[in-house]
């Protein structure tokens, strides 16, 4: 949902239920002490944030020849690639790819890209019904609600919301809040509409450059599960998340689950490398304002960590073209990014 919205008034609102705000003030915070925790346990934690942030440095500083690494590389593993200026060139590749097959059914694991783009309400509004796979971004969808944050969809909501909502839309428990149930609950009902799509979609955490790889890292298996039961399967990659070899990836991937979840590893992180017999594999990569911010290197490493593009009490999305003036309106214009502490 894009458009101007009360930020201040949607969270005053929000923290009016009492029973609301101390769930959401003690997950908050419990989410944080684990990823300190995490973080200590690690000696050279500091050193690994920063080499981090030299490679995604030197990978924007020479983006475009990256890029075309990658392309190169993904062709030879039989991956189809697409170039999108911005996101409705993006959403009108993915719709004539699915077009092209015939597609009626699409199943996706969680992206920030296609939320940024606006992908599912342009599908739907074509005829093709989409089913969020992630179980917080699911929960969000049978809410009609976007997702609250980038790691945890569905945080600001309690067990006892959750089983209601389920009750409701699945005809379940409404008085089990217990979590094994509910995931059981949306497990039962999200494996067949898997096992039925015609087609699966992802995002991307990283893309190699040397392997032509789509890298996701997920706690659930949806994006295994999206991208390998369908014979077609769509990427939706935005040009940043390019990094230049394996040897890189494995840096980011000790800071990156510690960081969002506070776990040493995640439970699947997994690379597609080419299509499934019989079947395509198409990778579309996206500007939609990169570009140009990419000019300054600093800045898109802030829009890395900071923009946290879609959040429920924004009720809205925040394109890359105003990134560097968000920076710029939080922190002043002569504020290196890494000042802040992330």
């Amino acid at each position: 949902m894009s458009g101007v919205v009360n930020q201040a008034a949607n969270a005053a609102k929000f923290i009016e239920d009492r029973t609301h705000e101390a769930h959401f003030d003690e997950l908050l915070w419990m989410i944080r002490q684990k990823r300190d925790e995490a973080a200590l346990q690690v000696p050279e934690w500091e050193q690994l944030r920063d080499l981090a942030s030299a490679i995604k440095e030197h990978t924007l500083s020479n983006l475009a020849d990256y890029l075309e690494n990658f392309e190169a590389n993904a062709k030879k593993n039989g991956a189809i690639i697409h170039w999108a200026r911005d996101a409705h060139e993006h959403n009108q590749i993915v719709y004539d790819i699915l077009q092209s097959w015939k597609v009626a059914t699409v199943v996706k694991s969680k992206s920030m890209l296609t939320e940024e783009c606006e992908t599912l309400p342009f599908l739907e509004r074509r005829g093709i019904a989409v089913t969020e796979t992630d179980l917080g971004e699911r929960i969000q969808q049978l809410d009609h609600e976007p997702p609250a944050h980038i790691v945890a969809p569905a945080w600001q909501k309690t067990l006892q919301d959750i089983a209601t909502l389920f009750g409701k839309i699945y005809g379940s428990d409404s008085a089990n809040a217990d979590p094994v149930y509910l995931a059981r609950v949306m497990r039962v009902h999200t494996r067949a509409l898997i096992l039925q799509a015609d087609a699966g979609m992802t995002g991307a955490n990283f893309a190699v450059a040397e392997t032509g790889a789509i890298v996701t890292v997920t706690n659930e298996g949806n994006a295994d599960l999206s991208g390998n039961t369908p014979k077609l399967r769509i990427h939706s990659v935005g040009i940043e998340k390019i990094i230049p070899k394996n040897e890189h990836l494995a840096v980011f991937i000790r800071l990156l689950t510690r960081s969002a979840t506070g776990n040493p590893i995640t439970q699947y992180t997994s690379h597609f490398i080419g299509p499934r017999e019989g079947g395509e594999m198409h990778i579309v990569l996206v500007d939609n304002g990169r570009s140009g911010t990419a000019r300054n290197g600093k800045v898109l490493a802030f829009t890395e960590v900071y923009s946290m593009r879609c959040v429920h009490e924004h009720l809205s999305c925040i394109s890359p073209q105003r990134w560097p003036q968000l920076w710029v309106h939080l922190h002043g214009a002569n504020r290196h990014h890494h000042d802040a502490d992330v």
